[in-house]
């Protein structure tokens, strides 16, 4: 199954237009992200719009709004938005976080960029959308706790290499790790990614895994199970 054939089961996205394509780590964030109360969602760097209509698919009061730089792909999400079923309650906006104002989000989400400065990107769009440079990590935990309720969640999934530095950048903010999702590729191997849970309210940190590909190459039961309902085959 490649991810340009990713469909939802009421919604198709566009890729043909898209700045970037759909990955593995947007649909665990969109799948993995619990949504209990939220009813006011932010999805920062929203790309073609993905996980925001993920999460307007999901709930049947949650207003959701994607925030994102590039310009080609706030039109892209824009348009995936309005052909949607959730035009009533997708609001794409286009700019950058560190200078975004509105009422505070009972839950934020983000596939945050990652990679450093010095690696090559053929596609200048992606460059922007995954270097650091456009958006840090410690601007996205600043602004998030900016935007966040008191009550709310930060959601994140990140690569393995960022945890630490994740990590020390929620507690400068007051932010409490509170759950980790550790995600392993296949099994046997080290954890590629993290999906991960950060409130200004503290408690017991939980623990849980998710194994993408089983030791015979099929997708494990538990992804399965956790992303087939945005798929019209697996």
């Amino acid at each position: 199954m490649s991810s340009r054939g990713f469909t939802f089961k009421q919604f198709h996205v566009n890729h043909d237009r898209c700045a970037m394509k759909v990955g593995t780590d947007g649909i665990l964030l969109g799948a993995w992200a619990d949504m209990c109360g939220a009813r006011c969602i932010l999805d920062i760097g929203t790309g073609s719009g993905l996980i925001a209509l993920m999460l307007a698919q999901r709930s049947h009061k949650a207003h959701i709004t994607g925030l994102e730089l590039d310009i080609a792909a706030a039109e892209q999400a824009l348009s995936n938005a309005q052909a949607s079923p959730w035009a009533n309650r997708v609001n794409i906006v286009q700019g950058a976080l560190q200078h975004y104002v509105a009422s505070a989000f009972d839950l934020i989400v983000s596939n945050p960029p990652y990679f450093v400065h010095g690696q090559a990107f053929k596609d200048a769009a992606r460059g922007q959308a995954r270097h650091t440079g456009s958006l840090s990590l410690a601007e996205l935990f600043a602004n998030s706790r900016r935007l966040l309720s008191d009550t709310g969640s930060l959601m994140l999934v990140l690569p393995s290499q960022a945890l630490s530095d994740a990590q020390a950048q929620a507690a400068e903010q007051g932010l409490h790790l509170i759950e980790k999702c550790a995600v392993f590729t296949k099994a046997g191997k080290a954890a590629g990614r993290f999906l991960l849970r950060f409130s200004a309210v503290d408690r017991p940190l939980t623990h849980d895994q998710l194994v993408i590909h089983d030791s015979s190459g099929e997708y494990s039961e538990s992804y399965v199970s956790l992303v087939s309902a945005f798929y019209l085959k697996m």
